[in-house]
């Protein structure tokens, strides 16, 4: 996984708008050196010298105020020609229904296939070369869902659903992220989206509709057991797990599987995942997930459990 680059686009989504910029830029550039110039050129060519007439005046000649006003109407008229031609490649109409709803929260993502029924946390797969219809909500307040090498930065606002479409060009590890300030932890608010070939991206949906996997070894089933007697299920969904389907947290049916915890501020291996447990204050301060004060033991138990989550 690499930095997210918005001036390296991988989806004609984000082509659109990298286009219009470098042509704008080009644009901008070459007013910008006609108009020094020819200041530089007029304090050099006409500045006073002692005993010389005054500089032909050019007030009134209206073949020059004409010329002067055609030409910038005519780049203006050029620039809004191609931005309404890259607002068209950026920013479609959405589909009917969408294939992806994004929903932000303090501070981490939810994603949703309609379609499927999958949920998951911070990491979004998607097949390649596919254009998929995104909704975009919030639950709590403002957030900006943007993957700069794959398409436009959107707000999301409670009550008010936004819509984009994502799509990338080829397989690859694109990083995400929320880009409108939102609380404490506004910059760990990460998103990870995996392109993969279809049918790579089609077995990884079937793995996570598949409940969780059935604790076999004693640490695990006693994580288990922990996790459902503590205040976990008010919070955390895992399918398979009787009445463990809260909403109100991530996913944790298959959080091994992902690639990072708390939305990019930890990669995801088990010391981590105990450090997290340990204290979530003390990883990500302003977090929603409270420490628990679990034991040395308690916490082995229970990170032994959430690594059968794949």
């Amino acid at each position: 996984m690499h930095a997210s680059n918005a001036l390296d686009p991988q989806s004609p989504q984000a082509r659109a708008i990298y286009d219009l910029g470098i042509v704008a830029t080009i644009v901008f550039v070459l007013i910008f050196v006609v108009v020094a110039g020819g200041i530089v050129y007029a304090i050099f060519r006409f500045r006073g010298r002692e005993g010389e007439p005054e500089p032909k005046q050019f007030a009134g000649n209206e073949k020059v105020e004409i010329i002067w006003t055609v030409i910038p109407f005519l780049i203006v008229v050029f620039l809004f020609a191609l931005t309404l031609r890259g607002m068209n490649r950026a920013d479609p109409p959405p589909a009917p229904s969408p294939d992806l709803v994004v929903t932000g929260h303090q501070f981490w993502w939810q994603a949703d296939y309609p379609a499927s029924g999958v949920v998951t946390a911070n990491e979004i797969h998607i097949p390649a070369g596919k254009p998929l219809s995104v909704r975009l909500d919030s639950k709590d307040v403002l957030h900006e869902f943007w993957v700069p090498e794959l398409a436009r930065k959107m707000t999301t606002v409670p009550g008010q659903p936004n819509n984009i479409w994502i799509q990338a060009d080829k397989p690859g590890v694109y990083l995400g992220t929320c880009s409108e300030f939102c609380g404490t932890q506004h910059a760990w608010m990460r998103i990870v989206v995996v392109a993969e070939e279809p049918s790579k991206f089609e077995a990884w949906q079937q793995a996570q509709l598949q409940p969780a996997q059935t604790a076999t070894s004693d640490p695990a089933a006693k994580g288990l057991a922990l996790f459902q007697t503590s205040t976990c299920m008010n919070c955390h969904a895992i399918r398979g797990v009787p009445g463990a389907n809260a909403i109100v947290a991530p996913d944790l049916t298959h959080v091994a599987s992902r690639k990072q915890i708390g939305a990019g501020i930890l990669e995801n291996t088990p010391a981590n995942m105990r450090k997290w447990l340990k204290n979530p204050q003390h990883v990500k301060p302003g977090v929603l997930m409270p420490d628990f004060n679990f034991t040395g033991q308690q916490l082995d138990e229970l990170t032994a459990y959430l690594d059968t989550l794949r």
